[in-house]
């Protein structure tokens, strides 16, 4: 055998295996995006259901005794009390006159 064929037979095989790898990342890759999509997707259906069962709690529409629900539902009127004063100081500030800070 030619040492050019040699090589040539060398390279192509390098070729295959290289094109196949990168055949399989591709594969994964997708996969990888798909299933990042998809978390998204359950990542905010959880949290419009949170938010439908916070509602329904508030307005007395459902009842849930538990001890971690309560604890929960008083994060989240915590945190949305300290969100609408944060937007009041924003607002407080955007609309100030710079002399007043």
């Amino acid at each position: 055998m030619d040492k050019s064929t040699d090589w040539q037979k060398k390279v192509q095989e390098m070729f295959q295996l290289c094109s196949g790898e990168l055949k399989k990342t591709t594969a994964i890759g997708k996969k990888m995006l798909s299933a990042s999509r998809t978390n998204a997707n359950l990542h905010e259906a959880y949290e419009e259901l949170g938010v439908l069962v916070a509602e329904a709690l508030k307005n007395g529409e459902l009842e849930w005794e538990n001890e971690k629900v309560k604890s929960l539902l008083k994060k989240v009127e915590g945190c949305e009390s300290d969100l609408s004063s944060i937007e009041k100081e924003v607002n407080d500030i955007r609309f100030s006159n710079e002399k007043d800070l």
